[in-house]
Protein backbone atom coordinates (compact mmCIF):
# COMPACT_ATOMS: atom_id res chain seq x y z
CA UNK A 1 0.00 0.00 0.00
CA UNK A 2 1.45 3.37 -1.04
CA UNK A 3 1.91 5.73 1.30
CA UNK A 4 -0.33 8.47 -0.45
CA UNK A 5 -3.71 6.01 0.56
CA UNK A 6 -3.53 6.40 4.05
CA UNK A 7 -5.25 9.38 5.40
CA UNK A 8 -3.18 12.16 7.17
CA UNK A 9 -5.86 14.21 7.97
CA UNK A 10 -6.43 15.15 11.77
CA UNK A 11 -9.17 14.01 13.71
CA UNK A 12 -12.51 16.38 13.54
CA UNK A 13 -12.53 16.29 16.90
CA UNK A 14 -8.54 17.60 17.32
CA UNK A 15 -9.09 20.35 13.76
CA UNK A 16 -12.67 21.86 15.80
CA UNK A 17 -10.78 22.03 19.52
CA UNK A 18 -7.62 23.56 17.97
CA UNK A 19 -10.04 26.33 16.50
CA UNK A 20 -11.48 26.88 19.55
CA UNK A 21 -8.52 26.83 21.99
CA UNK A 22 -6.88 29.32 19.79
CA UNK A 23 -10.08 31.70 19.91
CA UNK A 24 -10.17 31.23 23.72
CA UNK A 25 -6.71 32.40 24.42
CA UNK A 26 -7.04 35.32 22.40
CA UNK A 27 -10.89 36.10 23.64
CA UNK A 28 -9.59 35.37 27.18
CA UNK A 29 -6.45 37.96 26.84
CA UNK A 30 -9.15 40.61 26.01
CA UNK A 31 -11.90 40.24 28.77
CA UNK A 32 -8.78 40.31 31.34
CA UNK A 33 -9.10 44.31 31.22
CA UNK A 34 -12.03 43.66 33.87
CA UNK A 35 -12.56 43.05 36.96
CA UNK A 36 -15.74 41.21 37.80
CA UNK A 37 -17.01 40.15 41.41
CA UNK A 38 -17.47 36.53 42.46
CA UNK A 39 -19.34 36.80 45.79
CA UNK A 40 -16.50 38.65 48.11
CA UNK A 41 -13.97 37.87 45.67
CA UNK A 42 -12.12 39.69 42.76
CA UNK A 43 -11.12 38.29 39.81
CA UNK A 44 -9.82 38.95 36.14
CA UNK A 45 -12.71 38.48 33.54
CA UNK A 46 -10.22 36.36 31.32
CA UNK A 47 -10.46 33.75 34.03
CA UNK A 48 -13.55 32.25 32.07
CA UNK A 49 -11.62 31.81 29.07
CA UNK A 50 -8.31 30.29 30.53
CA UNK A 51 -10.16 27.46 32.50
CA UNK A 52 -12.26 26.70 29.55
CA UNK A 53 -9.03 25.91 27.54
CA UNK A 54 -7.97 24.08 30.30
CA UNK A 55 -11.43 22.44 29.34
CA UNK A 56 -10.19 22.10 25.58
CA UNK A 57 -6.26 20.85 26.52
CA UNK A 58 -7.83 18.15 28.97
CA UNK A 59 -10.11 16.99 26.29
CA UNK A 60 -7.71 16.76 23.55
CA UNK A 61 -4.98 14.68 25.84
CA UNK A 62 -8.38 12.44 27.02
CA UNK A 63 -8.94 11.84 23.24
CA UNK A 64 -5.68 12.02 21.20
CA UNK A 65 -2.75 11.86 23.80
CA UNK A 66 -0.55 13.85 25.59
CA UNK A 67 2.32 14.85 22.80
CA UNK A 68 -1.43 16.05 20.62
CA UNK A 69 -2.17 18.30 23.81
CA UNK A 70 1.18 19.71 24.84
CA UNK A 71 1.86 20.87 20.91
CA UNK A 72 -2.07 22.42 21.23
CA UNK A 73 -0.57 24.46 24.48
CA UNK A 74 2.63 25.66 22.15
CA UNK A 75 0.90 26.64 19.16
CA UNK A 76 -1.11 28.14 21.94
CA UNK A 77 1.63 31.34 22.28
CA UNK A 78 0.94 32.10 18.32
CA UNK A 79 -2.46 33.76 18.76
CA UNK A 80 -1.51 34.73 21.69
CA UNK A 81 1.48 37.12 20.79
CA UNK A 82 -0.46 37.94 17.62
CA UNK A 83 -3.37 39.45 19.27
CA UNK A 84 -1.40 41.25 21.93
CA UNK A 85 1.03 42.97 19.13
CA UNK A 86 -2.17 43.98 17.05
CA UNK A 87 -3.79 45.41 20.67
CA UNK A 88 -0.96 47.01 20.93
CA UNK A 89 -0.04 48.77 16.95
CA UNK A 90 -3.88 49.48 16.87
CA UNK A 91 -3.08 51.33 20.32
CA UNK A 92 -0.13 53.02 19.07
CA UNK A 93 -1.55 54.09 15.46
CA UNK A 94 -2.88 57.70 15.49
CA UNK A 95 -6.87 57.75 16.10
CA UNK A 96 -9.04 58.99 12.77
CA UNK A 97 -9.62 62.96 13.26
CA UNK A 98 -13.32 63.18 15.10
CA UNK A 99 -12.55 60.20 16.71
CA UNK A 100 -12.10 60.29 20.80
CA UNK A 101 -12.15 57.43 21.95
CA UNK A 102 -8.46 57.14 22.46
CA UNK A 103 -8.48 57.91 26.05
CA UNK A 104 -11.09 55.20 26.94
CA UNK A 105 -9.39 52.82 24.32
CA UNK A 106 -5.80 53.07 25.97
CA UNK A 107 -7.64 52.54 29.60
CA UNK A 108 -9.40 49.48 28.40
CA UNK A 109 -7.24 47.89 26.55
CA UNK A 110 -3.78 48.78 26.99
CA UNK A 111 -2.48 46.77 29.74
CA UNK A 112 1.15 47.29 30.62
CA UNK A 113 3.99 45.18 29.33
CA UNK A 114 4.59 43.87 32.94
CA UNK A 115 0.90 42.51 33.26
CA UNK A 116 1.22 40.78 29.19
CA UNK A 117 4.75 38.85 30.39
CA UNK A 118 2.57 37.79 33.50
CA UNK A 119 0.14 36.37 31.58
CA UNK A 120 1.95 34.69 28.78
CA UNK A 121 5.22 33.22 31.68
CA UNK A 122 1.94 31.72 33.26
CA UNK A 123 -0.03 30.50 30.59
CA UNK A 124 3.49 28.29 28.93
CA UNK A 125 3.99 27.19 33.04
CA UNK A 126 1.04 26.33 33.70
CA UNK A 127 -1.00 25.13 30.78
CA UNK A 128 2.07 22.41 30.05
CA UNK A 129 2.05 21.70 33.88
CA UNK A 130 -1.18 20.52 33.48
CA UNK A 131 -1.14 18.49 30.28
CA UNK A 132 1.32 16.87 31.78
CA UNK A 133 -0.43 15.63 35.29
CA UNK A 134 -3.56 14.87 33.96
CA UNK A 135 -1.97 12.43 31.50
CA UNK A 136 0.39 11.16 34.19
CA UNK A 137 -2.68 10.21 36.38
CA UNK A 138 -4.31 7.83 33.71
CA UNK A 139 -2.30 5.34 35.29
CA UNK A 140 -2.57 6.08 38.92
CA UNK A 141 -5.19 4.93 41.43
CA UNK A 142 -8.39 6.71 41.01
CA UNK A 143 -6.77 7.87 37.41
CA UNK A 144 -9.79 6.17 35.47
CA UNK A 145 -12.03 8.82 36.86
CA UNK A 146 -12.06 11.98 33.89
CA UNK A 147 -12.91 14.49 37.15
CA UNK A 148 -10.52 13.38 39.48
CA UNK A 149 -7.36 13.62 36.71
CA UNK A 150 -8.72 17.27 35.58
CA UNK A 151 -9.53 18.64 38.87
CA UNK A 152 -6.32 17.69 40.16
CA UNK A 153 -3.89 18.87 37.31
CA UNK A 154 -6.33 21.63 37.13
CA UNK A 155 -5.97 22.66 41.20
CA UNK A 156 -1.81 22.22 40.89
CA UNK A 157 -1.88 23.94 37.55
CA UNK A 158 -3.60 27.16 38.39
CA UNK A 159 -2.10 27.56 42.15
CA UNK A 160 1.22 27.76 39.89
CA UNK A 161 -0.35 29.88 37.45
CA UNK A 162 -1.88 32.39 40.17
CA UNK A 163 1.75 32.99 41.91
CA UNK A 164 3.78 33.33 38.87
CA UNK A 165 0.99 35.46 37.59
CA UNK A 166 0.74 38.08 40.46
CA UNK A 167 4.08 37.80 41.73
CA UNK A 168 5.53 39.21 38.35
CA UNK A 169 2.60 41.57 37.92
CA UNK A 170 1.62 43.14 40.98
CA UNK A 171 5.25 42.44 42.92
CA UNK A 172 5.75 46.10 44.80
CA UNK A 173 2.17 47.27 43.74
CA UNK A 174 -0.24 45.34 46.15
CA UNK A 175 0.10 42.63 48.88
CA UNK A 176 0.38 39.68 46.96
CA UNK A 177 -1.25 36.88 49.90
CA UNK A 178 -4.52 38.43 50.06
CA UNK A 179 -4.81 38.72 45.63
CA UNK A 180 -3.36 35.15 45.74
CA UNK A 181 -5.74 33.81 48.05
CA UNK A 182 -8.97 35.63 46.33
CA UNK A 183 -7.36 34.48 42.80
CA UNK A 184 -7.68 30.27 43.86
CA UNK A 185 -10.52 30.75 45.83
CA UNK A 186 -12.62 32.21 42.74
CA UNK A 187 -10.59 29.65 40.07
CA UNK A 188 -11.68 26.46 42.08
CA UNK A 189 -15.26 27.87 41.88
CA UNK A 190 -15.45 28.22 38.09
CA UNK A 191 -13.43 25.06 37.68
CA UNK A 192 -16.15 23.25 39.53
CA UNK A 193 -18.55 25.13 36.78
CA UNK A 194 -16.39 23.79 34.29
CA UNK A 195 -16.39 20.02 34.83
CA UNK A 196 -19.32 19.10 33.12
CA UNK A 197 -18.50 20.95 30.06
CA UNK A 198 -15.12 18.87 30.24
CA UNK A 199 -17.65 15.27 30.37
CA UNK A 200 -19.70 17.05 27.50
CA UNK A 201 -16.62 18.10 25.01
CA UNK A 202 -15.02 14.54 25.30
CA UNK A 203 -18.16 12.98 24.40
CA UNK A 204 -18.86 15.20 21.54
CA UNK A 205 -14.95 15.02 19.95
CA UNK A 206 -15.80 10.86 20.31
CA UNK A 207 -19.35 11.32 18.92
CA UNK A 208 -16.87 13.81 16.03
CA UNK A 209 -14.62 11.10 15.10
CA UNK A 210 -16.65 7.95 14.77
CA UNK A 211 -18.60 10.11 11.79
Amino acid sequence: MSDASVDTKPAKSLQQFAVLYGGLLVVAGVLGFKLIKLGPLAVPGGVFGFLLAIVVTNATAELHGRPVAQRMVLMGFVPLLVSVGLMQLVLALPPAAGWDGQAVAEQVMGSSMRLILAGIVAYGISQTLDVTIFTWMRGQPGGHMLWVRATVAAFVAQTVDTLIFVTIAFYGKFPLLPVIGGQLAAKALVWGLAIPLLYLAVAVGRRMDRN
